[in-house]
């Protein structure tokens, strides 16, 4: 019951902030917008009774609910409290760099097994990174509103230029680090080696040269939406193991095929010069081993692709994990600079979870950052009561280099407080690099768009979110298609009437697009990337809002149970 009143609370906040995105005031803000449930009787939708008759094997909508941190539990682990970082110097007056007390307190904890460190309510300066490094250690606030990090250098001057794995000047501090950074602490230590020798580090599950893994066992034929399937010898596994699902395209690019959906349009695509989108195979999906009966191991989430002989399919391991971490009731406020032009962010990030695996943030704000929350790598993880505000952010939130399963939910994006400088660029919220099953539920975005920044992201979800759509996406011609197989777009209020990358069934093949606002197309226009019919379904359109199951993810989450 406590979780039910705090979203209804927070559903309530989400309405309001929405009417403010459409600028109305008085009396006429407190109407619904035209064309949502308030004013049109709800209806459930037929695609939904399609997809509740198969809901792990339909065409157009993937099986999210059981994404998120424990498979999106309503709350949190609430790990014992360990320290306070004012014992161990934090200064909470602004007066001194608390960065190196709340380092020593996090490590102090992460060393004894865990636990919370806590930040009382004050303003702490850090100029440095903070770094969760060790699994179930949870860094607590006050509260956004009461607990505020100012940080006062950037990534660039605390780690060095971060470059392009393609040359030129391009920062990858664009779209990768944190001031507050999750991630195993033997990852964190060799990704900065290797920025500070100014060579390239891999971001993904597998190491620094992607060979930092074994076998541990090669599993048997299965299908999309199998929660169980048959390895050779499952002598290596056991019980509540996290492992890595690897899936290695083979020469005619059959993978990528059936990322897309298959059939006559991706077979006709030319994949071998897209070399980015190639450097994101093989495949790597991480996921918790439930059960072992034999030969027979069960998984915590179904499967997402199909698992052929062809692509080599095996249970592997992979570089270190943080497990359990999170980030709860502060505030993280960089020191206002302004936006830097487009792919040159000198690293003014806020919270990036990397190699994370049922971790979270909750509560938390971010203010003046070149990019606001990230995902990296890192599947299973909730980010709940996000916020992203000041002075504009290229990426407010970025999902990328293979992360699956996340859950972004009771979020907003809040309108830049100063006018976009020159040759800056907007996101919104972004998904690419062959990342799958995440969920963006009950946003505002005052700013931004659903950015799908090529490498052929699939099979995600937003849904029940309003928003201006003025951001454009980016990704380069190598990253190849913008969307693979089952995007869905559920229930979505967009109050500029702009199309671009939210109407998408003209553009992404085996998508649905459910309950959007009647828009149309302008400013950044995409084509599709596939040849022939694209397979993809349009369902109450002009409606956002009027269909049932209003919050898709929410359904299925009910229907998974």
């Amino acid at each position: 019951m406590d979780q039910l009143t705090r979203r209804g609370l927070l559903g309530g906040a989400i309405a309001v902030a929405a009417v403010a995105v459409s600028g109305g005031t008085g009396a006429a803000a407190s109407a619904a917008p035209r064309g949502t449930s308030a004013s049109r009787p709800r209806q459930t939708s037929a695609l939904w009774r399609e997809f509740a008759r198969s809901p792990y094997t339909h065409p157009q909508i993937p099986f999210v609910g059981r994404a998120g941190q424990r498979a999106g539990a309503d709350r949190f682990p609430r790990h014992r409290v360990v320290a306070d970082v004012r014992d161990h110097g934090a200064k909470n007056d602004g007066s001194a760099d608390a960065a190196p007390a709340i380092n020593r307190a996090v490590a102090a904890a992460g060393e004894r097994g865990g636990g919370t460190v806590v930040i009382p309510p004050g303003t702490y300066r850090i100029d440095d990174v903070i770094r969760i490094g060790h699994s179930n250690v949870v860094l607590r606030g006050a509260g956004s509103g009461r607990t505020k990090l100012v940080a006062t250098k950037n990534l660039t001057e605390l780690i060095g230029p971060y470059g392009s794995r393609y040359g030129g000047d391009k920062s990858s501090w664009s779209w990768a680090g944190g001031l507050i950074w999750l991630c195993p602490q033997g990852r964190y230590a060799s990704l900065t080696d290797a920025i500070r020798a100014r060579e390239w580090p891999f971001e993904g599950w597998t190491g620094n040269r992607r060979d930092e893994w074994e076998t541990l066992a090669a599993v048997r034929p299965a299908r999309r939406g199998d929660r169980t399937v048959t390895v050779d010898d499952a002598s290596r596994l056991r019980r509540g193991q996290l492992v890595l699902l690897r899936l290695a395209d083979d020469s005619g690019h059959t993978l990528l095929e059936h990322m897309a959906g298959g059939g006559p349009g991706p077979e006709a695509y030319h994949w071998d010069d897209k070399t980015k989108l190639t450097s994101y195979v093989p495949y790597e999906w991480p996921v918790r081993i439930t059960a072992v009966d034999g030969s027979r191991v069960t998984l915590e989430r179904p499967l997402p692709l199909d698992v052929r002989p062809e692509w080599d399919p095996r249970l592997a391991t992979h570089v270190e994990a943080l497990t359990g971490s999170g980030v709860e009731g502060l505030t993280l406020e960089a020191v206002e600079t302004p936006q830097a032009p487009h792919l040159l962010d000198k690293g003014y990030n806020g919270v990036t979870f990397q190699c994370a695996y049922d971790c979270w943030a909750d509560d938390i704000t971010v203010r003046h950052v070149d990019n606001g929350f990230g995902l990296v790598a890192a599947s299973a993880c909730t980010l709940r009561r996000t916020r992203v505000a000041g002075r504009g952010s290229h990426h407010p939130y970025f999902c990328r280099e293979g992360a699956h399963d996340n859950l972004v939910e009771d979020f907003v994006i809040e309108r830049r407080t100063v006018p976009a400088p020159a040759g800056t660029q907007l996101h919104g919220i972004n998904t690419e690099g062959l990342s799958s099953h995440n969920v963006w539920s009950r946003g505002v975005m005052e700013m931004g768009t659903f950015d799908t920044h090529r490498g052929m992201p699939f099979a995600n979800v937003r849904t029940e979110i309003t928003v201006n759509n003025d951001g454009r996406h980016g990704g380069d011609a190598s990253a190849g298609p913008l969307y693979g197989a089952r995007f869905t777009h559920w229930n979505v209020t967009v109050t500029n009437e702009r199309a671009g990358l939210i109407r998408i069934d003209g553009v992404a093949p085996y998508s649905a697009t459910v309950g959007i606002s009647t828009v149309r197309e302008f400013d950044q226009i995409d084509v599709p990337d596939f040849t022939g019919p694209l397979g993809s379904r349009l369902e109450a359109y002009g409606s956002p809002g009027s269909v049932r199951p209003r919050n898709l993810y929410e359904a299925q989450r009910a229907l998974g149970r």
